[in-house]
C-alpha cells in the first residue's frame, strides 16, 4: 500500500534515500520502518584518506607502489584462488584411479608450483607494504591535522546554519598548502611545515565566512581539537570550563560579598577536580584581602595570580580561575590560552580583501555574501569588476524579491554563456526560488571561464545545503569601533558634495551626522544596554540624511532665514530615516536624546564650544576648519578602542558586553561538543538519569485549584473570587500545568533511558539540557522567561512553591515576590482593579505610580497596604540605587546589577498624577528586556533622580525582575 493506494510490487524492489544533513533526527517509527546506515566520514577515515592525498603529493612513486602492489596482491591472491576452484572441480569430477588420471596430477603439480611461486611474491609484498607503511607513517601527523581541522569546521554548522562547508571544499585548501607550504629535504621538517602551513590556512579560510562574535569560538575550539587528539587536554577541566557546576544542589553561601553566588558554586565543582587546584577556598581565607585586590583589577589575567598560583598552575587551570571570579575577562584569558598553545596569528582573523576573494573564487565555486546590519558589499563588488574590467555591461545584478525569479534565472544563464558577472542581491526575499537555483548551479557544468556568480542574502535556513556547501562564504561586518566607522562614512563622501551647499552649517553637521550613525550602530555592542533591538542602521540613512540637510540648508540659505530649521532637521533625521526603523518606544528614546544633544545652535556657539565627549585621552569634537581633509585629521586622532562613556553609557557597559561575550563562547562551545561520556567514568545516561531523578523528588504535590475556587468564593460577599484571588488561582493553574508536564517528561526521560520507551527528539533535548547544566527548553516555555541555568532555575521554582504555599495558606501576602509570578501584569492589573473598586474609580481612567521604600528587606515591612502592594524582586541595570538619598545614582565599578529596595505600587487617578524629578525606568522580566514583537516588558517605575532624565536614558537604566544568576 503506497499512502492511500494498493499498488503491485515486484520481489526486487528497493527504495533508496540520501540526505545532505549532516544530523538528521528521525522518529522511532522512521527506524523501525527503514534501514539507516550513517554514512558519513569519521575522524579516523577521514584522516586515512588524508593520508593517501599526502603521500600522493609528497612521493608519488611511492603512492604508486603501493597502489600496484595493492593491484598484484588482488590478482595474486585471485590466481590462487582460480587454481584451487579449478583443482577442487577436477577432483569432483574425477573417475578411477585418481593416480592413474594424468591430467589430475599435471593440474595438482601445476596448482602446487603456481601456489608457491604465488605465496613467495605475497611475501615479498607483504614485506614490501611493511616499507611503504613505515614511510607513509611518517606523513601521518599531516593527515591527523587535517582530519581534526576538518571537523573543527564542520561542527560550527551548529551555531549558524549558514555555516555549512563540504569536504570537498575542505580538500581544496588542503591541496593548496601541500603545493605552497616550505619544502624540505627532511620529512620531520617537511611536515612541520605543511601542517603549520595547514592550520592557519584553515583558520583564515574559515574565518572569513565568519561572524566575529563566533570566531573566537573557533579559534579555541580548534585548539581544544588539537590539544585532545594529542592527549594533552585534561577532558574534566574542559567539560567544566565550558559548563560550570551542573550540579542542582544548592551549595553554601559565598563567605565574602565580591564573589558571585555562581561563582562560588562553580569553584565548589573545579576544587574537585584538580590537585593544584583544590586548596583554593582555604588560600582564599587566609588571605582574602590579596585575592580581593586581584579581583579588582581591571585585568587580573594579565598580572601574576594570588599566593603563587601562577607558578602552579597551567594556562587552562588559570582561565577556569577566571570563570570563577572574573568571567568578564574569560574571552582576554581565551586569546591567551590560544596563543600560548598555538601562535597569536590565531587570535588575528584576516582583514576581508576582495581582490583574494575573487581569487579563491572560480566559475564553478560561487561566492556568498552573508549580511548582518550595516554592512552592504554591492559598493566594493562593483568596484572590484570596475578594476578587473567586469564592469559596465559586462556586470549583471538583480535584487531578488517576488517574481524576480524567471528574471534571475535568465541573467544566470546568459552570464554563464557569455563570461559575465552576475550578482543576484538579498537571496533571503526569494527563498522558495533558491531550490531552482541549486538545479540551476547542478546543471551549469562547463561555464565561461570568466563567469562569477556573487550573492547576498541574511543568515536563514531556507537556503539549500548544496548551495552552501559549494560557495565561498564570506560575512561582511560593518566596520567595528567609532573612528573606522566614521572614516568608512567620510571616505564615499567628496569634496564637491560638501561643496554643494552654500549654508556655513552644512559641513560641520555632516561631521555630525557621521558621528551619530557611528554612534548608534556602535551602541549595538553593548547587546540591550545599547539598543531592545538591534536594528539595521546603514550607510543609505547616512546617504538621505546627508541629502535632506544638503536641500534644507540650501533652502534656508537661498531664503536668507536666519534660523536654521533644528526642527525639521530633527525630525527627518531623527524620527523619520534613522527613526523609522525603530520599533520600541525605549529605543526611540534613547534616538531622539541623542539628536537632542547632537543638534541644536548650540554646535556654533563660540563662547562656549561644543563637544561630544570630553575623555582623559581625547576630546571628541567638531574640526576647527569645516572642510574634508581637517574631519579626516580630526578622525585620525580618536582612538581605536572607544570607551562606553562616549555614547553616554558607564564603563561597566565594557564588562557587561565582555561577560555576555563570555556567556556566547560557552554556549557555543557546548553546542559543539560530541555526545560522549561525562568524564570520570561515569556515562552520559547515568548522568542524565541521577539529575532526572533528583529534579522528579523536589516536584511538588498539585494544588487543588476548583477546591480552592470555592474556599475562596465562600468568603466574600458577593461569593465570587476578588481580583487578587483570580490572579492566584490563574497562576496555581499554570503552575500546576509546568509541574505535571516535568513530572511526565522526567518519568518518561528515565524510561527512555533505561530501553522501556522510544527516545523521542523531545525527550533527548530534555536530556542533553539536563547533561548540560541547561533549563530544558520544553520547560522554558511553561515558565516566567529566565537567563537562569539549570540549578539557579531550580533554586527560583523552588521559591515559588513556598510563595505560592504561603499565599494558599495564609492570603495574600504583605510583600509580593513579582519574579515569582508567571505573569506579574495581571498582579499588578488585579491590584489597581481592587483600589478602583473601592473608591468607585473608572478603571479605564487609573492608573499607578511607584515609590522606592526605605525598606530593604521584605521582613521590615510589618503591615499590608489597604490600597496598592509592596513588591520586592527587582534588580537594577545601567544605574545604582542610593538608599540614604533615595535617589539614582552612578553604578560602583564592576557593580552590573543591584537589587532594589521595596517598592511601593501605588493606584492613582490618571489626571492627578504629575511627578518631577523622577526617570521612567522601563521594567523587564529578564536581561533580555524586550524583543523586536514588544515581549518582555511589565511595566514602567518610577524613580527619583537629581541628574536630567536624559542621563540615565543613555546610561540604558531599566529595573529586571530576575538576576542572571
Amino acid at each position: 500500500k503506497l499512502g492511500d493506494k494498493e499498488v503491485d510490487w515486484d520481489p526486487s524492489f528497493r527504495m533508496y534515500f540520501t540526505t545532505k544533513l549532516s544530523n538528521p533526527h528521525y522518529s522511532p517509527e522512521v527506524f523501525g520502518q527503514t534501514m539507516v546506515i550513517n554514512y558519513s566520514v569519521t575522524e579516523s577515515g577521514l584522516a586515512a584518506q588524508l593520508l593517501n592525498v599526502v603521500v600522493k603529493h609528497e612521493r608519488p612513486d611511492l603512492e604508486e607502489q603501493r597502489e600496484n602492489l595493492v593491484t598484484e596482491l588482488s590478482e595474486n591472491k585471485s590466481l590462487l584462488k582460480k587454481c584451487e576452484d579449478t583443482l577442487l572441480r577436477e577432483l569432483a569430477y574425477a573417475t578411477g584411479n585418481l593416480l592413474e588420471n594424468e591430467e589430475l596430477v599435471l593440474t595438482l603439480e601445476k596448482t602446487k608450483a603456481t601456489a608457491v611461486d604465488i605465496a613467495a611474491k605475497i611475501e615479498v609484498a607483504n614485506q614490501t607494504a611493511k616499507d611503504i607503511a613505515t614511510t607513509r607513517e611518517g606523513y601521518n601527523p599531516i593527515a591527523i591535522r587535517g582530519s581534526v581541522l576538518y571537523f573543527s569546521m564542520a561542527g560550527l554548522s551548529v551555531l549558524n546554519i549558514m555555516y555549512e562547508y563540504a569536504l570537498s571544499a575542505f580538500l581544496q585548501v588542503f591541496h593548496l598548502s601541500l603545493e605552497r607550504s616550505k619544502k624540505d629535504s627532511s620529512i620531520d621538517s617537511r611536515v612541520m611545515n605543511v601542517i603549520d602551513h595547514l592550520t592557519l590556512s584553515v583558520y583564515n579560510y574559515t574565518c572569513t565566512g565568519l561572524f566575529e562574535r563566533h570566531k573566537l569560538l573557533f579559534s579555541f575550539q580548534m585548539t581544544c581539537m588539537i590539544l585532545r587528539q594529542a592527549g594533552e587536554l585534561n577532558l574534566d577541566l574542559f567539560d567544566f570550563f565550558i559548563k560550570g557546576n551542573t550540579s542542582i544542589d544548592k551549595g553554601s553561601a559565598p563567605p565574602y560579598p565580591w564573589i558571585s553566588d555562581a561563582g562560588w558554586h562553580d569553584l565548589n565543582r573545579l576544587m574537585t577536580l584538580d590537585e593544584t587546584l583544590q586548596s583554593v577556598e582555604e588560600d582564599i581565607n587566609k588571605d582574602p584581602k590579596a585575592w580581593q585586590d586581584w579581583y579588582d583589577l581591571d585585568a587580573p589575567e594579565s598580572v601574576d595570580f594570588p599566593m603563587g598560583y601562577s607558578e602552579k598552575c597551567g594556562i587552562f587551570q588559570k582561565i577556569s580561575l577566571l570563570r570563577v571570579f572574573r568571567p568578564d575577562r574569560v574571552t582576554v584569558g581565551a586569546q591567551q590560552f590560544i596563543i600560548e598553545m598555538m601562535s597569536d596569528k590565531y587570535v588575528q582573523p584576516p582583514v576581508l580583501n576582495f581582490m583574494k576573494v575573487y581569487e579563491q573564487s572560480s566559475p564553478v565555486t560561487p561566492v556568498l555574501f552573508v549580511l548582518s546590519p550595516g554592512a552592504d558589499p554591492a559598493y566594493d563588488v562593483f568596484a572590484l569588476a570596475d578594476k578587473l574590467g567586469f564592469g559596465g555591461p559586462k556586470m549583471k545584478f538583480i535584487a531578488l524579491g517576488q517574481g524576480q525569479g524567471k528574471a534571475a534565472q535568465q541573467m544566470l544563464e546568459t552570464g554563464a554563456a557569455r563570461g559575465q558577472w552576475v550578482m543576484l542581491l538579498n537571496c533571503h526575499l526569494l527563498a522558495s526560488w533558491l531550490r531552482t537555483l541549486e538545479k540551476i548551479l547542478e546543471q551549469t557544468t562547463k561555464p565561461h571561464l570568466d563567469f562569477r556568480l556573487w550573492m547576498t542574502t541574511d543568515p536563514t535556513d531556507a537556503f539549500p545545503l548544496g548551495i552552501l556547501q559549494k560557495c565561498l562564504k564570506v560575512v561582511t561586518e560593518p566596520p567595528n569601533g567609532l573612528k573606522l566607522n566614521m572614516r568608512a562614512s567620510f571616505s564615499k563622501i567628496t569634496d564637491e558634495q560638501l561643496e554643494a551647499c552654500p549654508h556655513y552649517a552644512f559641513k560641520p553637521l555632516v561631521y555630525v551626522l557621521a558621528f551619530f550613525h557611528a554612534v548608534v550602530q556602535e551602541r549595538r555592542k553593548y547587546g540591550k544596554v545599547g539598543w531592545n533591538v538591534g536594528y539595521d542602521f546603514n550607510e543609505s540613512d547616512f546617504r538621505v540624511s546627508m541629502n535632506l540637510m544638503d536641500y534644507y540648508l540650501t533652502k534656508t540659505f537661498n531664503e536668507k532665514q536666519e534660523q536654521i530649521p533644528w526642527g525639521s532637521l530633527k525630525y527627518l533625521v531623527g524620527d523619520a530615516m534613522y527613526g523609522g526603523r525603530v520599533t520600541c518606544d525605549y529605543d526611540r528614546r534613547v534616538l531622539t536624546t541623542y539628536i537632542g544633544e547632537y543638534m541644536g545652535d548650540f554646535l556654533f556657539d563660540t563662547f562656549q564650544p561644543f563637544h561630544f565627549f570630553v575623555g582623559k585621552e581625547c576630546d571628541y569634537r567638531l574640526p576647527e576648519k569645516p572642510s574634508l581633509a581637517s574631519s579626516f585629521e580630526m578622525i585620525e586622532q580618536l582612538p581605536l578602542v572607544t570607551s562606553p562613556e562616549v555614547f553616554g553609557l558607564h564603563p561597566n557597559a565594557e564588562i557587561s558586553y565582555m561577560t555576555e561575550s563570555t556567556r556566547e563562547l560557552w554556549s557555543g562551545l557546548v553546542s559543539m561538543q560530541p555526545r560522549g561520556g561525562a568524564g570520570g567514568g561515569v556515562s552520559t545516561e547515568e548522568v542524565i538519569a541521577k539529575t532526572a531523578l533528583d529534579i522528579q523528588n523536589k516536584i511538588p504535590a498539585e494544588f487543588d485549584v476548583p477546591v480552592l475556587r470555592k474556599k475562596l468564593s465562600s468568603m466574600n460577599p458577593d461569593k465570587a473570587p476578588t481580583p487578587i484571588q483570580v490572579t492566584l488561582l490563574q497562576e496555581l493553574d499554570r503552575w500546576n500545568t509546568l509541574n505535571n508536564y516535568m513530572k511526565t517528561s522526567l518519568r518518561d526521560l528515565q524510561r527512555a533511558l533505561k530501553g522501556e520507551l522510544g527516545m523521542s527528539q523531545e525527550l533527548d533535548m530534555i536530556g542533553q539540557a539536563l547533561l548540560n547544566g541547561t533549563l530544558p527548553p520544553q520547560w522554558a516555555k511553561l515558565t516566567p522567561a529566565t537567563r537562569k541555568g539549570l540549578a539557579g532555575w531550580i533554586n527560583f521554582w523552588m521559591r515559588r512553591q513556598d510563595q505560592y504555599t504561603n499565599w494558599v495558606e495564609e492570603g495574600e501576602p504583605v510583600v509580593m515576590w513579582l519574579s515569582g509570578l508567571s505573569i506579574p501584569e495581571t498582579f499588578l492589573a488585579a491590584v489597581v482593579q481592587t483600589t478602583c473598586r473601592r473608591k468607585k474609580w473608572p478603571l479605564d481612567k487609573s492608573t499607578l505610580y511607584t515609590k522606592v521604600t526605605s525598606y530593604l528587606k521584605p521582613e521590615d515591612v510589618t503591615e499590608k497596604l489597604e490600597d496598592g502592594c509592596y513588591i520586592i524582586g527587582t534588580y537594577l541595570e545601567g544605574a545604582a540605587w542610593d538608599p540614604v538619598e533615595c535617589c539614582l545614582v552612578r553604578q560602583p565599578p564592576k557593580v552590573l546589577i543591584q537589587e532594589m529596595p521595596v517598592i511601593q505600587i501605588i493606584p492613582v487617578e490618571a489626571h492627578k498624577l504629575k511627578l518631577t524629578g523622577t526617570f521612567k525606568a522601563p521594567v523587564y522580566v529578564t536581561s533580555d528586556r524586550k524583543n523586536a514583537a514588544g515581549v518582555g516588558m511589565v511595566v514602567e517605575a518610577d524613580l527619583d533622580t537629581r541628574e536630567h532624565s536624559s542621563h540615565w536614558t543613555l546610561q540604558g537604566a531599566a529595573l529586571v525582575l530576575n538576576s542572571d544568576a
